[in-house]
């Protein structure tokens, strides 16, 4: 693993290296362990992600003898990472700080116009270098972090590649190519995923990934982002607010599986913003340009002959993601996957209910479980309501219901339940109602900016006493309230209880509560005044 030479990861040493002393004071005092005699484990989790580590410290603290192997193959460009997976390494952590600087950036601006004395936005500069490594440091002492809490709590930390010999043995290989077998009773797989390819001649060598984008040693320059998933629109708002000429290159639709609606609202957002788009193209070839650049030439998705081509300094691919599980090898252990998403398939048997996989003692959570949100929070407590099924006697399973998520896009976008077009599909459109207004933050009416770009819908079940069965909120610190309006649809709050609830004045979060406009009655839906 890389060491960074900075003061949070030589505390962060000291402090790994003085737990290593507690924790081996007390090694070996557990409640009970299975594996006495017949395994090396009671628990081996594949995987040293949000996930994996959530369910091995769980299942550690209920008495079990657990290993976690963590081992990240390195990307065709040499980037690789700590403890920790994905969202800490290379999603949300460095993505949400990102953006934070696109943030700040307009923030300067703005203070102009409240009396300080800032310079134009049209003069700010801005050091990707500094950004880069500032960040990466943060991330270097969570990782040390992670092992510092693992070696704790006495879960046993392996950095190699875990791969099925059957249903009880792992075999795992260390950077040197250093082999060796560990046997266990019960084996979770949390392995995440990585990021997709085209399939295309050279991309592998000319293109990077999200995996890469996080520690890029240079400026990327004039980028071309191809996909249109939320890494896809986040990373290309980011770049775009960091000066770089950013084009985002879709097949079809933005963020597919979102509110449609809001989803072009984004995109919207994102043009007059300065971000370019190219619909209902893919590439066709990528190469190297005379000029030292990166060519890439195009087609419709639709067909034809037609092609268009231009030179970018930076290709990001952000086309989605695919499971490691054959990397893993599940196939030695008889374990099921969907053929097309490679995703294990839970049975909804057993102890293991949802995460259960169709040989009785492997599990799967996180983004390897076939058909449930990708999310991070969503491992972690998958993770740790299955420990504490296998290992504390508890029965409660993890609700994969109304999970509130967020994008951190420029406008940012907060979302809980169904999309109004799922929920049409499900009820049937003459069975909902969907109450929506624009608004302007107060905050951005001094800047004259963001005039009703931020967009609020609730939509409602008709058929019963108005339910509200989704939430979408566009707008500055959308996440962060959308957070809090989750509960309502976990405790099945109507339209009412909304009405009956006083907002906090000025405040966007406020805006459920006076929203009284449907699309159906056709009545002006943009705010206006405070």
């Amino acid at each position: 693993e890389h060491l960074r030479s900075t003061p949070a990861t030589i505390f962060a040493l000291r402090v790994f290296f003085r737990a290593g002393v507690r924790s081996a004071k007390g090694f070996g005092h557990r409640r009970f362990s299975m594996a006495a005699g017949e395994y090396d484990y009671d628990l081996l989790v594949i995987g040293g992600g949000s996930g994996g580590l959530a369910c091995s410290k769980e299942a550690c603290a209920l008495g079990a003898k657990v290993a976690v192997c963590d081992y990240v193959t390195p990307t065709p460009k040499g980037a690789s990472w700590g403890l920790g997976g994905t969202c800490v390494n290379v999603g949300c952590i460095p993505k949400k700080l990102m953006h934070q600087a696109c943030l700040l950036g307009e923030a300067v601006d703005d203070a102009r116009e409240f009396g300080w004395s800032a310079p134009d936005k049209r003069e700010l500069t801005h050091d990707w270098s500094t950004m880069v490594n500032n960040i990466q440091d943060h991330i270097g002492s969570l990782n040390f972090a992670y092992r510092t809490e693992l070696r704790t709590k006495g879960v046993t930390y392996i950095n190699s590649l875990g791969t099925f010999v059957d249903d009880h043995t792992i075999e795992l290989t260390n950077k040197k190519g250093v082999k060796e077998r560990k046997t266990a009773a019960k084996i979770i797989v949390a392995t995440g995923g990585r990021p997709k390819y085209l399939g295309i001649p050279n991309e592998r060598e000319l293109c990077i990934t999200s995996d890469d984008l996080f520690s890029l040693d240079k400026p990327p320059g004039k980028t071309l982002v191809v996909g249109a998933s939320y890494v896809a629109l986040e990373c290309a708002g980011f770049l775009t607010g960091l000066k770089y000429d950013t084009t985002v290159m879709m097949r079809s639709i933005p963020l597919r599986g979102f509110d449609q609606q809001c989803a072009e609202n984004i995109c919207t957002y994102m043009e007059e913003q300065g971000t370019k788009f190219i619909r209902g193209c893919i590439p066709a070839a990528v190469e190297k340009a005379e000029s030292g650049r990166i060519k890439v030439s195009w087609k419709p998705t639709a067909g034809g002959d037609a092609m268009a081509s231009d030179e970018y300094d930076t290709v990001l691919l952000a086309i989605g993601r695919y499971a490691l599980t054959e990397e893993c090898n599940v196939a030695a252990a008889g374990v099921q996957v969907n053929p097309s998403s490679k995703k294990i398939v839970g049975t909804g048997a057993g102890v293991g209910q949802t995460e259960q996989s169709n040989v009785p003692h492997v599990f799967a959570i996180g983004d390897v479980l076939d058909g449930y949100p990708e999310l991070t929070p969503v491992a972690i407590q998958a993770g740790i309501l299955l420990a504490r099924r296998l290992f504390g006697n508890a029965t409660v399973a993890m609700d994969y219901v109304n999970i509130p998520t967020a994008v951190f896009t420029p406008l940012e976008y907060g979302c809980v339940g169904l999309s109004e077009d799922d929920a049409i599909a499900k009820h049937g459109a003459e069975n909902i109602d969907v109450y929506h207004t624009a608004f302007k933050p107060l905050e951005l009416t001094v800047p004259a900016r963001g005039d009703n770009a931020a967009y609020a819908k609730v939509i409602v079940d008709k058929q019963d006493s108005e339910r509200i069965i989704g939430m979408h909120l566009l707008g500055w610190s959308a996440g962060e309230i959308i957070q809090g309006y989750g509960m309502a649809l976990k405790l099945k709050a109507t339209k009412a209880d909304l009405d009956n609830l006083v907002g906090i004045h000025p405040t966007s979060a406020e805006i459920f509560t006076t929203m009284n406009i449907t699309k159906a009655s056709g009545k002006e839906w943009r705010a206006a005044g405070c």
